[in-house]
């Protein structure tokens, strides 16, 4: 593959229709309710005790109400809400924390990879962060290799004097900020106003304390957005010069997001703009030297992801890409969702049931998806062509003692029309997605879904 990405808006347009993100397969609409944590005991007691860990923890409040999130947040600016939260999260991570077993050596395994995100994760105080990794760091051995990943989600607006300086000190090494545009009039009819030098001097300290990585979050198909106005937004972060991008596509879903409400429909980029926005963002990013990696996400050739990708250990699951695949992913705090070799597991959404659940001395579960041996084999497909653009059947058959061109028949047949289209090629040896067809990767992913002729009601958002 070259570095350039191949742009045809009428192909695009063609193939421009809702489905997964693919965060995880099955799916999340796939996750059945339960009344009790008897499958996640299980999902501990079954958990290969050699596999490294990957912590999540979902920080749910927010000052200000971003009309375009569909995130699961709490709005408030009573920062008093926190240290009850935090008593909660702590009771939840000791109740898991003591169903892990030990390694071999004896020891836990480590966690190779952290996550806070939200809501806002610095809303809590710089002592309530102080407390909540130091409480981490005493329940878990925590890895001290170079390509340990320790990021945080942060709102510019919503940094302390000395925050940054401490998250650095607390053993955070990357970092990922919510700009999504910085045309005055775009801000305010979204209501997140943050000005240019705002965002660079955040970048700027940022790099001089020494993470290794910053991202910097966009979105396109925002009220007020044309090209030409987009395009001053893709210069200006290319100056910025972030690690990573990503660029994420608003899908208006006011039925479902109630902050959404108060966008006016008339206000956003008709289709055709919104489209030639998207051209313009990775035309651009493609000449100023940024790799795309896929679903959004852009990455500076010489950042972890882009050479993940390269070398074929790249992953995708509920952080997106990641390059720590191998670990089971434990999630804390409400509406968090945890991998635990073959189970998906989801918190309570409602802060009430989850305090509720932790209340009763129980885990805080709400939805569960055991994965089954069919899932395995197309969970594989899915993440090799997300994340590697190829699948190798003989690699398949191996792995799973299948005869995979023959068990995937009728998917493949689903893949004619992008196979006619010169978006995949087809071969006895595997699928390829071309050049042509790299932005629409996700729609290929979509021939091996089982589930997805059920959900075609589901309003997933678009590919593209």
């Amino acid at each position: 593959m070259t570095e350039s990405v191949f742009w045809d808006p009428l192909l695009i347009q063609r193939y421009n229709r809702p489905g997964p993100r693919y965060t995880s397969y099955p799916t999340a609409v796939e996750f059945q309710s339960v009344d009790s944590d008897a499958m996640e005991q299980q999902a501990y007691a079954q958990r290969d005790p050699e596999k490294p860990l990957s912590l999540y923890l979902h920080i749910p409040f927010c000052r200000h109400v971003c009309y375009y999130c569909g995130c699961n947040k709490i709005v408030t600016k009573d920062t008093s809400r926190a240290a009850p939260y935090l008593d909660y999260l702590k009771d939840e991570i000791r109740r898991k924390r003591a169903l892990l077993q030990p390694a071999a050596d004896g020891q836990l395994a480590a966690v190779e990879q952290m996550h806070l995100g939200g809501g806002t994760p610095t809303f809590l105080s710089d002592d309530e962060l102080v407390e909540l990794v130091t409480f981490l760091k005493q329940q878990f051995r925590f890895s001290t290799a170079d390509n340990a990943d320790f990021s945080i989600e942060v709102d510019p607006r919503e940094l302390r004097p000395t925050t940054l300086t401490l998250l650095r000190e607390l053993g955070f090494n990357r970092i990922s900020y919510g700009v999504q545009d910085l045309e005055p009039e775009v801000q305010e009819a979204v209501n997140r106003v943050q000005s240019e030098e705002m965002i660079r001097q955040v970048m700027n300290e940022a790099r001089e304390l020494g993470f290794h990585s910053i991202n910097i979050d966009l979105i396109y198909g925002l009220p007020h957005q044309t090209l030409e106005s987009f395009a001053r937004t893709i210069e200006t972060i290319i100056d910025i010069s972030p690690d990573r991008l990503s660029v994420f596509n608003y899908a208006h879903l006011p039925e479902r997001f109630k902050p959404q409400r108060r966008i006016n429909a008339e206000d956003l980029p008709p289709a055709e703009e919104k489209l030639a926005i998207l051209g313009h963002c990775i035309t651009r990013l493609s000449e100023a030297g940024y790799h795309y990696v896929g679903m959004d996400h852009f990455a500076k050739p010489d950042d972890e992801l882009a050479i993940a990708q390269a070398s074929g250990t790249l992953h995708r699951n509920f952080q997106g890409y990641t390059t720590h695949g191998s670990c089971d992913l434990l999630g804390f705090g409400v509406s968090s969702i945890s991998q635990i070799g073959d189970y998906y597991l989801q918190n309570q959404v409602k802060l009430e049931h989850y305090e509720n659940c932790l209340n009763q001395q129980q885990l805080p579960l709400s939805k569960v998806c055991e994965v089954s041996a069919d899932d395995h084999i197309r969970r594989r497909v899915i993440t090799e062509l997300l994340c590697h653009l190829h699948i190798n059947f003989d690699a398949l058959d191996q792995e799973f003692g299948i005869n995979s061109r023959d068990y995937l028949a009728a998917d493949i047949d689903r893949l004619t029309p992008m196979h006619q289209d010169a978006l995949v090629d087809i071969s006895s040896a595997g699928i390829r997605i071309t050049e042509r067809g790299r932005l629409l990767v996700r729609n290929a992913c979509m021939a091996f879904d089982t589930y997805l002729q059920r959900h075609e009601q589901q309003r997933f958002s678009r590919a593209i």
